[in-house]
C-alpha cells in the first residue's frame, strides 16, 4: 500500500507545480477528459517532462473534486496483483482519476491493463498512463481502443514556454539565451542547466554538470569510448562498437549501454536521449580535440564501408546513420526527420503488393506507369509503410535503362534518356538510373517517408555499379563520370557549398577506344611527368579525388602491371611489359633479346599484355 505522505511532500508539490509552464494543448486534453471520462496515453523520451505533466493533471483533477491515484511503474511491482491492490478502488469510483507514470515498466501487464482492467473502468473514469514508448499497434488495431484512448506525444517545450521556464527559475539576459541555444526546448536539460548557471557555472559546467546528474560515474576507459561511440552514431548496435572500438568486448558493452536510463532502444540500434547526446558530444570535443575528430573518422568509415558492403536490408541504418554523423554540417540531401523515421519500414515489393500500389500511384495519375515498371523490374522497387498500422505511405524505385527500348513506355524515363544520350551517352556496359517516388500528400514535405527514401536513394547511387547517369535522385540529374558518387558524397558531408555545374565537369569522359589509347601512351611515358600530366586518365573517374593524379597514375599502371604476373595464364605477357616498361629497356628491341625472344614473338606477348591491362582498367574506369 502507499506510505502516508507528510508536510514536506506538500511543499515539494507546490513548488513543483509553480514552475511547471507550457503544456496548454495536453491540458485542454485532460481536462475535456474530466468532463466525460477517457483513456489517455501520453509517450516521449526521458526527460521531457512526462512525470511532470501528470504532476499537473493531478492537480487540476483534484481542483475539480476527483479522487486521484498515482502509480509509479518504476517503484510498482509488475503483477496484476500488484496493480489492484493500489487502483482496485478506481473500479468503483465514477469520480476516480488514475495516473500511472513509467508504464514501460509495466510491460507485461499492458495485455492484462487493456484487456481486464481498464474495461472494468466506470463511465465518467479518467485514466492516463504515460511512458516512453507510444502504445503498440494492438492498441490502435482494435476498432474500440482506437475510438477511446488518445495518444498524446509529448516534444520538447516550444520556445515561449522555454523561455518561460528560464524565467521561473530566475535566468535572464545573455546566459538565458546561452542556455536555450544549448538545450533547446528539453524540461530536464533547462532544469538541470538552470541550476548550474545560478550556481556560476558556465556552458562547458553546464555540459559537465548534465552529464554527471544524468550519466554519473562510468565503469572504465572502454565504457566511456561506447558512450562517445553512442553519442556521435544515429543508433548503435554491437557491429558498429565492434569496428570503432577494435578490441573492445563489443557484446558486453552494448549489454551495458542497453540497461543505461537515458539510453533507449529502436529497431535501427541503440541511442542516447537527444540532450544526452549533445553534451556527451560537446563535452568530448571540448576536453580531447583530436581524440574527437578521430572518432569521427572511423566511425565514418565504418559507416561508409558498410554502404558498400551491408546487404540490402541494412543500407537505410547505414546512409542514415553517415548523414546523422554530419547532420550539422549544412548540406545533407534533404531534410531528415529523425527521430520519427522509426515510425516508417521499408520493403521490398512483392506480387500481392500491386493494388495497393497502383491505388497510390493512382493519387498522382501515375498507375499506367508504375504498372508498367513493377512488372518488368520489379525488383526496382521499395514500398515504406507506417508501422502503427501498415499503410502504405509511400513507394520508390531505381530504374534501370541500359537502351533506349527500356525507356519508351514512360515519358519521364524517356526525357532522361533523350538527355543523356544528346550530352554523353553512356559507353558499352554502362547504364543511366531514374529515381522516381510517389508519396501520399499528406506523408510529403518534411516527413520520415520523405527521409527514407532519400536514404535509399543515396544508397542506390553509391551501391551501384557502371552507372553513367541518374536522374530525379540527389542530384537531380548528374554524370557520375565526372564527378563520382564517392566524390560528391565527400563534399555533401563537408558542407562544400560549390555547385556542381554539368557544363565544367571535373573530369573526362572516354569512349572504350580513347580510353585504351591513353593507357598506351601511359606505357609509354611513364617515366615523363610532363607527358603524364597532359594524360587524360590523370581527369579520368580511375583517378578522381587524387591530391597527386600524375603520381597516382604511374602508381595505378605499376601496380597492374604487378597484378599480372600474379595469374599464371598470363605470365608472358607479364615478362614483356615487365621488361619494357618497369626494368627500362631502352628500346623494344632490346628488350625482346633481353628475353630471348624473337621480336615478331616479343611484339604478340607486348600487344597481348597492353590489352590485358587496358581491360582490366576499363572495367574500373565504369565501376567508378
Amino acid at each position: 500500500m502507499t506510505e502516508p505522505l507528510g508536510a514536506l511532500h506538500g511543499r515539494l508539490q507546490a513548488a513543483r507545480l509553480r514552475a511547471f509552464v507550457g503544456r496548454k494543448e495536453e491540458r485542454a486534453a485532460f481536462d475535456e477528459a474530466l468532463c466525460g471520462g477517457g483513456v489517455l496515453f501520453v509517450h516521449g523520451p526521458g526527460g521531457v517532462g512526462k512525470s511532470a505533466l501528470l504532476r499537473c493533471f493531478a492537480q487540476r483533477a483534484a481542483e475539480a473534486g476527483r479522487t486521484v491515484t498515482v502509480l509509479d511503474g518504476r517503484v510498482l511491482v509488475p503483477s496484476p496483483t500488484a496493480f489492484l491492490a493500489e487502483a482496485g478502488p478506481v473500479l468503483a469510483d465514477e469520480r476516480a482519476v488514475l495516473l500511472v507514470d513509467a508504464i514501460e515498466r509495466l510491460d507485461g501487464l499492458a495485455g492484462w491493463l487493456r484487456e481486464r482492467f481498464l474495461p472494468r473502468l466506470p463511465a465518467g473514469a479518467v485514466v492516463v498512463v504515460a511512458g516512453r514508448v507510444a502504445p503498440d499497434v494492438t492498441w490502435r488495431a482494435d476498432p474500440g481502443w482506437a475510438e477511446v484512448v488518445r495518444v498524446i506525444r509529448l516534444g520538447d517545450l516550444d520556445p515561449m514556454d522555454a523561455d518561460a521556464l528560464l524565467e521561473s527559475r530566475g535566468v535572464a539576459g545573455v546566459l538565458r539565451d546561452q542556455l536555450l541555444a544549448f538545450a533547446g526546448g528539453h524540461p530536464l536539460a533547462l532544469t538541470l542547466g538552470a541550476a548550474a548557471v545560478l550556481d556560476g557555472r558556465r556552458p562547458h559546467d553546464l555540459v559537465a554538470a548534465l552529464l554527471d546528474d544524468v550519466v554519473g560515474d562510468v565503469p572504465g576507459p572502454a565504457h566511456r569510448q561506447a558512450l562517445d561511440v553512442c553519442a556521435l552514431t544515429y543508433r548503435s548496435t554491437q557491429d558498429v562498437l565492434r569496428a570503432v572500438l577494435p578490441g573492445a568486448d563489443a557484446a558486453a558493452l552494448f549489454s551495458w549501454l542497453r540497461r543505461l536510463p537515458f539510453v533507449e532502444s529502436s529497431p535501427f540500434g541503440l541511442f542516447p536521449h537527444d540532450v544526452v547526446r549533445q553534451a556527451l558530444d560537446a563535452d568530448l570535443r571540448w576536453r580531447d580535440p583530436e581524440g574527437h575528430a578521430d572518432l569521427r573518422l572511423r566511425v565514418r568509415a565504418h559507416l561508409t564501408e558498410r554502404i558498400h558492403a551491408a546487404d540490402d536490408a541494412d543500407v537505410l541504418r547505414a546512409v542514415g546513420s553517415l548523414f546523422y554523423l554530419h547532420r550539422a554540417e549544412g548540406r545533407a540531401p534533404g531534410p531528415h526527420v529523425w527521430r520519427a523515421v522509426d515510425e516508417v519500414y521499408e520493403d521490398v515489393f512483392r506480387p500481392e503488393d500491386a493494388d495497393d500500389v497502383l491505388r497510390l500511384a493512382a493519387e498522382w495519375d501515375a498507375a499506367e506507369v508504375v504498372a508498367h515498371w513493377t512488372t518488368r523490374q520489379p525488383d526496382a522497387f521499395r514500398l515504406y509503410r507506417t508501422i502503427a498500422d501498415g499503410e502504405l505511405a509511400g513507394v520508390s524505385a531505381w530504374l534501370r535503362v541500359a537502351s533506349e527500348r527500356d525507356s519508351e513506355a514512360d515519358p519521364v524515363v524517356a526525357a532522361a534518356w533523350a538527355h543523356a544520350r544528346a550530352t554523353a551517352p553512356p559507353r558499352p556496359g554502362e547504364h543511366l538510373a531514374v529515381h522516381r517516388s510517389w508519396v501520399r500528400a499528406r506523408r510529403g514535405g518534411t516527413s520520415p517517408v520523405v527521409s527514407l527514401i532519400r536514404w535509399r536513394a543515396v544508397g542506390w547511387l553509391l551501391r551501384s555499379d557502371h552507372l553513367a547517369w541518374s536522374f530525379g535522385a540527389e542530384p537531380p540529374a548528374h554524370d557520375w563520370r565526372t564527378v563520382p558518387a564517392r566524390v560528391w558524397l565527400d563534399r555533401v558531408l563537408s558542407g562544400a557549398r560549390e555547385p556542381m555545374v554539368q557544363h565544367e565537369p571535373e573530369l573526362t569522359v572516354l569512349s572504350q577506344d580513347e580510353f585504351a589509347d591513353a593507357v598506351r601512351k601511359t606505357l609509354r611515358h611513364l617515366s615523363k611527368h610532363a607527358e603524364l600530366a597532359r594524360n587524360p586518365l590523370t581527369r579520368s573517374r580511375l583517378l578522381a579525388g587524387r591530391a597527386d593524379p600524375v603520381g597516382a597514375l604511374r602508381e595505378l599502371v605499376e601496380d597492374a602491371i604487378r597484378a599480372l604476373g600474379r595469374d599464371p595464364r598470363a605470365a608472358k605477357p607479364h615478362r614483356a611489359l615487365d621488361m619494357t616498361y618497369l626494368r627500362g629497356a631502352p628500346t623494344q628491341e632490346v628488350a625482346a633479346e633481353r628475353l630471348g625472344l624473337s621480336f615478331s614473338t616479343y611484339r604478340r606477348h607486348l600487344v597481348a599484355g597492353v590489352e590485358r591491362i587496358s581491360e582490366d582498367l576499363w572495367r574500373r574506369e565504369l565501376s567508378g
